[in-house]
């Protein structure tokens, strides 16, 4: 099914854009990423399977379905990877509460290798807002390691469990000991 679903996103979101320029009245920063472009457009916020196969929930799988934007320009659904943050926490707690709401979204169209399906967006403000609501939930849920120094997916209970049954690597624990024992062999 994943597979499935994975080849029909990457069919959707490969639908090739209008040669429309979206940067006009775009106040985004540019990040210091390639293949980026200012985009200010109005789009309808979804996620990403209800775009793709209409199953549609009310509230967009509760923020934790892929969201995306279906421009009303010229109907691209767009998959968004980031939000004005400046580590990649995702933006659907930004956009969870837009669900199947019409919206003005600003940030940065990103990608530029020709084998991609097309580009990703990385919204930093939504109706004017700015696009950055992951800290305050994230610290909500965890407020037992909220407050520690350091990055949070450094604390984060979910993270840390997956780092304790498969490894840093994901490769599992054994897989991973014997994988750094022949990186230090090769080391010396």
């Amino acid at each position: 099914m994943r597979i499935l679903v994975g080849a029909l996103l990457a069919a959707t979101v490969a639908l090739p854009a209008s040669a429309a320029d979206f940067s006009e009245g775009s106040e985004a920063k540019p990040w210091p990423v390639q293949g980026r472009e200012k985009a200010k457009f109005t789009a309808k916020v979804v996620d990403a399977v209800c775009g793709l196969s209409g199953d549609c929930p009310a509230d967009c799988g509760g923020g934790k379905r892929q969201m995306a934007l279906l421009r009303e320009a010229d109907g691209v659904m767009l998959l968004v990877g980031k939000n004005l943050q400046f580590q990649f926490q995702g933006p659907n707690y930004d956009l969870a509460p837009h669900c199947g709401q019409v919206v003005t979204v600003d940030g940065l169209l990103v990608g530029d290798d020709p084998k991609l399906a097309g580009k990703i967006y990385q919204v930093q403000t939504i109706d004017g807002e700015k696009a950055n609501g992951f800290t305050g939930p994230w610290k909500a849920r965890n407020p037992e390691v909220a407050d520690r120094k350091g990055p949070w997916f450094r604390h984060d209970p979910a993270i840390n469990a997956r780092i304790d049954k498969s490894g840093f690597l994901g490769l599992g624990l054994e897989a991973e000991e014997a994988f750094i024992q022949e990186e230090l062999e090769l080391a010396e």
